[in-house]
């Protein structure tokens, strides 16, 4: 018996789950931590915080499952992009990870952009702006504002890339964690040269790239894993979710809503939006791209209400009480841009809002208004695909919100479209999972490991006595977004 053991750093919390090669879960375990916020543009946290996190979650899982080290045939690694880990020459971290959030770099992001311009920099990257939180840019600012750290620079990591380091001893990366980076050329599938001529780096200061599920070195490190077990690359952690939920062709949609609201759509070629509405990544399998908007808080606004005002109250018993409420919530229409737009307006200054708001809208409204929200982006942001000519034949929801049967409910409704689960929870582990196996012969390839380790759990379909309610709140709340947008 063979078993994958998957690894997923987010934001403020890294995931471990342990599977076999049917795709059965064994076992998951999460450790959480919180991240160092000094000033509102600055996001940082220690790199050994990652490293202990994984340790622990691994130590966890070995003793929870009391499976030999021995059937554990490999370790497979994604995590969040953008965030930003510097070592000197002996692999030791100069200073705090630049987490992705971080906005530090504001006039470094100006520069690059004077530099190349928006459309060089779309057309090599697949990157539609140039902003603050590109590593690129904050590359930029540590050279500006830290010049002894920048000296001292051996290897510039995402984090990734750093517990791949810490696994294996070796310094590698997978090509579809890197376009975010602003100096991954999406297209020749190579480090831009240059932009780290003008950002001061070299090739030799960052990890070799390889493809998706490659094996990056065995296991080094003493954390009770067998000398003989393989750690193998993953792409970002968003796409490492699409290949855990099958979506490995055209015609398909994943869209994931925890904290952020994202959307993958496997295109079978690079393709480029006129009006820069949307981001091209490489999909795990070579020669495949994918097309990601997203917007940068949908669950987190609900998580924002819930703490605010929801008076001790839980995400299940919020949304419970959201039941009671008719579709379109009497008119209150909700934007839930807390943190600006990206997809499919960017717009860095837009604000949440609440809109239409009477006497008679009690606490639950809000809370459904907060469900429709996301949905109407959801539709929106699908909407724009479909005028790009993209397939959007299945949609598969992901994510925390994927647990909400009134949220699934009201997503179908919006979109008049059926929603899919799947019987795996963990779709981003599962699908790191899927292409460690691959690399390790385990399964011939993708395509045969999905068949084999990926499941559907059940479809909703759209009520269609809520269409012309939801048609309308949709136009409302696209009016209010074109209120803002100017």
């Amino acid at each position: 018996m063979s078993l994958i053991l998957s690894i997923d750093v987010g934001t403020t919390s890294l995931k471990g789950a342990l599977f076999d090669l049917c795709g059965k879960m064994l076992c998951v375990r999460v450790h959480e931590y919180q991240l160092e916020k000094p000033s509102p543009d600055l996001v940082e946290l220690d790199p050994e915080v990652y490293w202990l996190a994984a340790k622990t979650v691994i130590a966890q899982m070995l003793a929870q499952t009391e499976v030999a080290p021995e059937l554990i045939t490999a370790v497979g690694v994604t995590s969040q992009g953008e965030t930003l880990i510097v070592l000197d020459k002996q692999g030791r971290p100069l200073r705090k990870a630049i987490v992705w959030l971080d906005n530090r770099a504001k006039k470094e992001a100006v520069a690059i952009e004077e530099k190349f311009g928006q459309d060089v920099g779309y057309q090599i990257t697949g990157q539609q702006d140039i902003v603050p939180c590109w590593p690129a840019a904050k590359i930029l600012w540590l050279r500006e504002h830290e010049p002894a750290v920048f000296k001292k620079a051996a290897k510039f990591l995402m984090v990734e890339d750093y517990l791949i380091y810490q696994l294996t001893g070796c310094f590698a990366t997978d090509h579809a964690m890197n376009p975010s980076t602003l100096y991954y050329d999406l297209r020749q599938g190579c480090w831009w040269e240059s932009m780290l001529d003008f950002i001061g780096i070299s090739s030799q200061q960052l990890p070799k790239l390889l493809d998706s599920g490659t094996c990056a070195g065995t296991v080094t490190a003493e954390i009770g894993l067998s000398k003989n077990t393989v750690v193998t690359v993953s792409p970002i952690d968003q796409i490492a979710g699409a290949v855990g939920a099958g979506n490995i062709a055209s015609g398909m949609i994943t869209e994931t809503t925890g904290s952020a609201l994202a959307i993958c759509a496997t295109v079978e070629r690079p393709i480029y939006d006129s009006q820069k509405r949307v981001g091209l990544y490489r999909h795990a399998i070579p020669g495949l791209y994918v097309l990601l908007p997203w917007i940068p808080t949908a669950g987190m606004v609900l998580r924002w209400f819930r703490d605010e005002f929801g008076d001790g109250m839980d995400y299940a018993q919020l949304v419970q009480s959201a039941e009671e409420i008719a579709p379109g919530s009497e008119g209150l229409i909700v934007l839930p841009h807390f943190c600006g737009m990206v997809c499919p307006q960017v717009n860095a200054q837009a604000k949440g809002v609440f809109a239409g708001i009477s006497l008679l809208h009690r606490k639950a409204h809000f809370v459904r208004a907060i469900l429709e929200a996301v949905a109407f982006s959801l539709r929106d942001n699908i909407q724009m695909l479909k005028d790009m000519d993209i397939d959007c034949q299945k949609i598969v929801s992901l994510g925390g919100a994927a647990r909400s049967d009134l949220w699934l409910q009201i997503k179908a409704d919006v979109m008049q479209q059926s929603i899919e689960t799947m019987d795996c929870e963990e779709t981003t582990c599962l699908g790191v999972a899927v292409l460690a196996a691959v690399g390790c012969g385990l399964h011939a390839n993708v395509q045969d490991a999905v068949k084999a380790m990926v499941k559907q759990a059940m479809a909703i379909d759209p009520n269609t006595k809520n269409q012309e309610v939801y048609d309308t709140a949709f136009k409302a709340y696209q009016a209010q977004n074109k209120t803002q947008n100017g």
